[in-house]
């Protein structure tokens, strides 16, 4: 079983791409079967990220806080500069007032993703600081999320901290503390132990959120299929830009392990806890969004992998071809 476990994880990281759009072909298929369970979905994503936090312990934590200028830099990239291009290119293309401009700045004020830990591992960044940074801005997400939204949409929107602030806290913080106590208690090594159980199970709890999530969507479809042609070329720039704007903000610090971790940190969100969000407190339109982030978020991914490897590569060849001379 703790081997089936382990392969099954690895095949399911590896095929993400592929696996995340076919849930929400899934949800969409299936839509009047699925909708009775959209109630679990917040108890799915607690999971999920009590998984996550599993791997954090106060160690890690605290080597983040000796870097607090890259944390900054980072959460400034994250939760400043993107919010504004999405609400300045969701403004200029479907008006200030639409439910799509809702979606797309959702999507940039959310916690950092759970998976830019596996890309960041690939590329050559650094885990332990994407791992904290990870539990971190998902810890602050209860005032980041409500601060964004309302600065954004305080008079266009209604919307209630409150509520948004105690599902922030049961679904992300709480099961983060308990993610992270109980790898300090156990030094470690519970990771170790669970992994080969609890990794599995998270990465089914995470497609039937995205299936559940796009079964609440599927009744809006015929909107949809009217605005596609424009909305998908705004969210694949949107999310583009979230990874240059990493890549490039972080270029003066010369090291190319921080400026990976920061690239992909900026780039992918938490993509079912927007969903969960955008369902509960805004239009489903306003999920729309972050539904396409899915789809488009992975294989950007995989682009920007390609591209940091080249990279990579065409530095390796210069500093060989000075060492030379």
């Amino acid at each position: 079983m703790r081997h089936f476990g382990l392969t099954f994880n690895r095949y399911f990281e590896k095929w993400m791409f592929i696996i995340i759009p076919g849930s929400l072909v899934l949800g969409f298929a299936f839509a009047s079967q699925l909708a009775p369970f959209i109630r679990t979905v917040p108890y799915l994503f607690a999971y999920v990220t009590l998984s996550m936090a599993i791997g954090c312990g106060f160690g890690q934590l605290r080597e983040v806080l000796r870097k607090p200028g890259i944390m900054a830099l980072t959460f400034a990239i994250a939760h400043l500069l993107s919010p504004l291009a999405a609400y300045g290119i969701g403004s200029l293309v479907f008006g200030a007032d639409s439910p799509y401009v809702v979606g797309l700045v959702l999507f940039t004020v959310i916690p950092l993703g759970v998976s830019s830990v596996l890309w960041v591992s690939l590329s050559g960044g650094s885990v332990p600081l994407i791992l904290a940074m990870v539990v971190l801005d998902s810890a602050l997400s209860p005032f980041v999320v409500p601060a964004g939204i309302h600065l954004f949409f305080d008079s266009a929107v209604d919307v209630q901290a409150g509520p948004i602030i105690i599902d922030l806290l049961m679904i992300i913080v709480l099961p983060t503390i308990i993610g992270v106590t109980l790898n300090q208690l156990s030094r470690g090594r519970i990771q170790g132990i669970v992994q080969p159980y609890s990794a599995p199970l998270s990465k089914l709890c995470f497609i039937a959120v995205v299936s559940l999530n796009a079964s609440a969507i599927a009744p809006h479809l015929d909107q949809l299929k009217k605005d596609m042609l424009v909305l998908v070329p705004v969210v694949i720039l949107l999310v583009g830009l979230c990874y240059a704007m990493g890549f490039i903000g972080t270029a003066k610090l010369r090291n190319n392990e921080q400026q990976v971790t920061v690239s992909y940190a900026t780039g992918m969100r938490n993509i079912s806890l927007g969903i969960v969000l955008a369902l509960g407190y805004f239009s489903p339109l306003a999920a729309v969004p972050v539904v396409l982030s899915i789809m488009i978020q992975q294989p950007v991914a995989t682009a920007h992998h390609y591209v940091l490897q080249k990279l990579n590569k065409n530095n390796a060849g210069e500093t060989a071809v000075r060492h030379v001379r």
